[in-house]
C-alpha cells in the first residue's frame, strides 16, 4: 500500500491497502507480526521518525549517533511494535512512502539487498512522483491528479504487486477505468471495462529447443514450448469467451498444459497429458477447449509442450584443428515438412578462447557469410528461404591472431569443443500444427467481434555441437 503526504497534511486521504498482502505478512511473521495502524496514527509516527515534528527534543531510539540512517528505509515505532522496512523519501515538499512486503521472517532482519519488495516499492513511488511532480505549483491540477491516483493504482498495482510503475503512461486509460466494479460478478483480474467494437487477437508462439550432436552414442534432443497469447477487447464486466485449439490429424498432442487463472473450466484429460511419460493411444489429442473470462490486457491463456517427431532443421558441424588453423564444415537441412518461408534464418559460429580471426577462406553453397566487428564470430545469413534442395553447406579454414582481453572466453567450450547456434523465425507456422479456427471462438456478447489470429515458430537455444569433439555433459539434456 502507499500514501503521499505533505509535511503537515495527508494529501492522499484514502491510502491503498492490500488485505491479501497483510495476511501474507502475518503468515511470514506469526506472533512477531506488527499490524499496520490507522492513517492518522501512522502519519504521526512517520513524521516523528523523520524528525519533522518534535525535532528539538532528543529521543534516544531516534536521535542516537549509533542510528545514523544511510538509506531511505526506516523503522517506524508504533504502539503495536516497530514497522520495518518503511520506504520513505521527500521531494518538493511531499513525502512518498510505502511499506513493502518482506517474504521471509523479520527476525533477524534480512539485508536490504535481498528484499525484492523494496526495489518494487521504490519503482512504484518514483512512478507516482513522476506523475504528480509536474503539477506541484498548480493546486487545482494537483488536486485532480491526486483524485485520479487511487484509480490509476488499481491498474498499476491491482493485487499488491506492481505490474506497471509508469503511472503517467496509465493516464490515457483513465476514462476506461472504474474504481469499483459496477457488477459484483466482475473478477478482480478484469480491472477496467472496454467500450467499443469487440475484437479478439490470438497469437500462438512456439519455441523449439534443440541439441544436435551427429553421433551414434549421443541422442539428439529437441522439444517444443508453446504459448497462446490473447487480447480480448470486449464490453461487459465479465464476458464469457470460449477458444478452441485444434491440431491436424497427424499433429503431435499437446502436453504439460498450464492454463491462466481466468479459465473457468477445463477437461481434466488435457491436464493429465505429461511429457514425462511415453505417448500411448489414450493420450488426449484435442480439440482443446478453454472457456474463460478475459483480463483487460494482453495475457497468455495457456502454455504447453509437445514431442514432435523431428527438429525443423537438421545439422552437422565438424571442427578439426590442423596446426595453427581450424578446418570447419557445417551442413544444414530443412525438413520437408517445414514451411520454407522465414522472416530470418542465420547460423552463428563463435570461436572462444582464441584471438581475433586473422584469415578466413570459405565457400558457402547458399547465403552470405559475415564476420563480426570483434572478429570472433562468423554469421552465416541464410535468408528467408532454403534452396530447392533444402540443403546448404559451409566449408572453410580459419586462422587467428594474438588473443587480447577483449575477446570472448568460455570455460566450457575449450579446444575443439564448440557449437553452431541457429536463429530463425517462421511466421504463420507452428511445429505442432496447432491453430485457432475463428469459427470455433465463441463470444457471448452483442455484435460480431473482429477476430485476428497469427502463429509463429521461433528458435530457442538451438545448438549443433562439433561432432569431432565431446560435447559437455550438461548440454546433453534439455
Amino acid at each position: 500500500w502507499q500514501k503521499m503526504h505533505s509535511i503537515k497534511t495527508l494529501l492522499f486521504p484514502r491510502r491503498r491497502r492490500y488485505p491479501t498482502v497483510e495476511i501474507r505478512a502475518e503468515a511470514f511473521n506469526g506472533s512477531t507480526h506488527v499490524p499496520v495502524p490507522s492513517d492518522s496514527t501512522f502519519l504521526k509516527a512517520l513524521l516523528f521518525e523523520l524528525r519533522l515534528v518534535d525535532d528539538h527534543v532528543f529521543v534516544e531510539h531516534r536521535d542516537t549517533c549509533t542510528r545514523i540512517n544511510h538509506s531511505s528505509v526506516y523503522s517506524v515505532r508504533t504502539e503495536g511494535g516497530d514497522l520495518w522496512p518503511v520506504l520513505a523519501f521527500q521531494k518538493s515538499g511531499l513525502i512518498y512512502v510505502c511499506l513493502p512486503l518482506v517474504e521471509e521472517t523479520l527476525e533477524p532482519r534480512p539485508p536490504l539487498l535481498t528484499i525484492a519488495g523494496l526495489s518494487q516499492g521504490l519503482a512504484l513511488l518514483l512512478g507516482i512522483m513522476d506523475y504528480v511532480s509536474p503539477s506541484r505549483k498548480n493546486e487545482a491540477e494537483m488536486s485532480t491528479k491526486i483524485g485520479q491516483l487511487r484509480t490509476l493504482l488499481i491498474q498499476a498495482c491491482p493485487l499488491g504487486t506492481p505490474l506497471n510503475t509508469n503511472i503517467r503512461s496509465l493516464n490515457s486509460l483513465f476514462d476506461d477505468i472504474q474504481e469499483m466494479p459496477a457488477d459484483e460478478n466482475q473478477p478482480a483480474w478484469r480491472s477496467n471495462t472496454y467500450k467499443g467494437k469487440p475484437q479478439v487477437n490470438i497469437c500462438i508462439t512456439e519455441k523449439v529447443k534443440c541439441m544436435l550432436y551427429d553421433k551414434r552414442d549421443v541422442v539428439d534432443t529437441w522439444q517444443v514450448y508453446g504459448a497462446v497469447n490473447c487480447k480480448c477487447d470486449i464490453e461487459g464486466s465479465a464476458p464469457n469467451v470460449t477458444l478452441t485449439l485444434n491440431l491436424p490429424s497427424n499433429g503431435p498432442p499437446l502436453q504439460d498444459i498450464v492454463v491462466h487463472h481466468c479459465v473457468t473450466s477445463i477437461d481434466p484429460a488435457m491436464l493429465m497429458s505429461s511429457s514425462a511419460e511415453p505417448l500411448d493411444d489414450s493420450v488426449y489429442n484435442g480439440p482443446y477447449k478453454f472457456p474463460f473470462v478475459p483480463p483487460s490486457d494482453s495475457f497468455n491463456l495457456c502454455y504447453y509442450t509437445s514431442q514432435v517427431p523431428v527438429p525443423p532443421i537438421l545439422g552437422c558441424y565438424q571442427l578439426i584443428e590442423e596446426g595453427s588453423q581450424l578446418k570447419i564444415t557445417v551442413n544444414l537441412k530443412l525438413h520437408e515438412s517445414i514451411k520454407n518461408s522465414f522472416e530470418y534464418c542465420e547460423a552463428r559460429i563463435p570461436f572462444f578462447n582464441r584471438g581475433p580471426i586473422a584469415q578466413f577462406q570459405y565457400k558457402v553453397s547458399y547465403g552470405q557469410l559475415d564476420l563480426s566487428r570483434e572478429k570472433s564470430l562468423l554469421v552465416w545469413v541464410i535468408g528467408q528461404k532454403f534452396p530447392k534442395s533444402l540443403e546448404v553447406s559451409l566449408t572453410g579454414t580459419v586462422s587467428f591472431g594474438t588473443a587480447g582481453k577483449e575477446h570472448p572466453t568460455d570455460y566450457v567450450c575449450t579446444g575443439s569443443t564448440a557449437y553452431v547456434k541457429l536463429y530463425f523465425r517462421i511466421p504463420d507456422f507452428t511445429l505442432t500444427g496447432c491453430y485457432v479456427d475463428q469459427h470455433s471462438v465463441q463470444i457471448f456478447v452483442p455484435g460480431k467481434p473482429k477476430f485476428t489470429a497469427s502463429r509463429e515458430l521461433i528458435s530457442s537455444e538451438y545448438y549443433i555441437w562439433n561432432s569431432k569433439a565431446p560435447a559437455p555433459v550438461v548440454y546433453k539434456t534439455l
